[in-house]
This record gives C-alpha cells, structure tokens and sequence, in this order.
C-alpha cells in the first residue's frame, strides 16, 4: 500500500497534539492574567457596582474557559489520535475569550 491511504493508516502525530495541549494551557493562562488583572483594577479604583459586576463577569468567564480548556487539553493527553473538538466547546471558548476581553477593556477605560 502506497500513497495517502498509507499514510492516513500509519499516521504518526508527532507533536501536533503537545503543541495544541500547550497553546491550550497558554491560552488559559493568559485568561487567568487578564481576571486577576480586573480584580485589581477593580480594588484599586475603588469597589463601585459596575466595576464588581464587570470583575465578576471576568470571573465568571475565564472559569468557563478554564473549563472547556480542561475538557480539550484531557482529549489530547488520552492516547491516540484526539478527536474534533465539539462546535459547541469551541463557541464557548470563542465566546468566554471574547467576553473577557470585553470586560477587561470596559474596566481599563472605566478606571
């Protein structure tokens, strides 16, 4: 057997899986920054009912991608080729980085 069936049989992933895992982990960890980022601001500027409800929102959010994060980076660690992400982690992911983003822009401008 040659050709691409012969490769799709014997596929060998290398470090594709490694280096999504990481960028998932990276990822996560720059969510992380941006949260404890807006509670200071928050604290910092003095606690007013926008700022802790757009903090808590920051929160909220980078504990969602925490979450799907997780999920993705353990259906890479498992042995094997990892399956597709589902649509539905994805937009959750899109949407919480969005979000996060969001909020951290509104509390910078906010302050």
């Amino acid at each position: 057997m040659s050709g691409p069936a012969a490769v799709r049989a014997g596929r060998d992933p290398g470090l594709q899986p490694e280096r999504t895992r990481l960028a998932w982990r990276r990822t996560t960890l720059a969510c992380a920054v941006a949260s404890v980022l807006a509670v200071r601001t928050t604290l910092y500027g003095g606690v007013s009912a926008p700022g802790a409800v757009l903090c808590a929102l920051c929160c909220a959010c980078w504990l969602g991608f925490l979450l799907v994060a997780h999920r993705r980076i353990r259906a890479l660690s498992a042995g094997g080729a990892p399956a597709a992400p589902s649509p539905l982690h994805l937009t959750a992911a899109v949407l919480c980085t969005a979000a996060l983003a969001v909020c951290g822009a509104v509390l910078v401008l906010e302050g």
